[in-house]
């Protein structure tokens, strides 16, 4: 399971999967994008895709099909489905709220996430989380999004605080490349149970209290 660091000065979390329950949304749609290809969609498929970008995701979805040229159409229709599933709501996972409430009134705290802005934006309004930050980052907002550090390194910058004193919280393979190359601290709690995922901190549930009592004694206690 491993420690949680005790001085953390800022906590950046992942948004999808990881505060937000939003990968049902996007296994509704990839089962669907797969499905119209004559492929089935399962645990091994949504291994390949979770945590991308959705240009990432939909360029394993074109190499999986057999349609490597497709990678732009499949991104388009991936989007378009992910879209009309979130605008049905999306809810908070278990503890997320609480635990990002008692972070924040410690130490400061972002989202970096590999969602497009309108996507992240939906996701964390849908969740009751958007008036929770007053920093968040896109994909579409850097040059590298994860795997690449530069979410991460972005959102450090921005906060102040130097990524080794920093806490990540993911719950891909891909986020946790992004926040290790930076140089964050991670804490995981993975999306798809059994996965083998790099962490300093591990556990299953962001409703651990455990977690919660570290949060609350981060820091000052002042809100920021």
């Amino acid at each position: 399971m491993g420690s949680l660091l005790t001085n953390a000065e800022a906590v950046v979390f992942d948004c999808d999967g990881l505060l937000v329950d939003t990968e049902a949304c996007w296994t509704v749609a990839e089962t669907a994008v797969f499905a119209a290809h004559g492929h089935p969609f399962g645990p091994e498929q949504k291994a390949l895709v979770i945590g991308r970008t959705v240009e990432d995701a939909a360029k394993a979805m074109a190499e999986y099909l057999g349609r490597p040229g497709a990678g732009a159409e499949l991104a388009a229709e991936l989007l378009e489905r992910v879209r009309k599933e979130l605008s049905r709501g999306a809810a908070p996972l278990p503890g997320a709220a609480e635990l990002v409430r008692a972070c924040r009134a410690a130490v400061p705290i972002a989202v970096a996430s590999n969602s497009p802005r309108e996507l992240l934006d939906a996701a964390l309004w849908s969740a009751g989380l958007a008036d929770c930050f007053t920093h968040s980052f896109a994909a579409d907002e850097v040059r590298s999004p994860k795997p690449a550090p530069e979410l991460y390194l972005t959102a450090c910058e921005t906060l102040g605080v130097p990524p080794t004193c920093s806490v990540a919280f993911e719950d891909s393979a891909t986020g946790i490349a992004s926040a290790r190359a930076a140089g964050l601290y991670v804490a995981v709690v993975p999306s798809l149970s059994g996965a083998g995922l790099d962490h300093d901190w591990l556990g299953s549930s962001l409703a651990e209290p455990e977690l919660l009592d570290w949060a609350r004694q981060l820091g000052d206690g002042a809100v920021r």
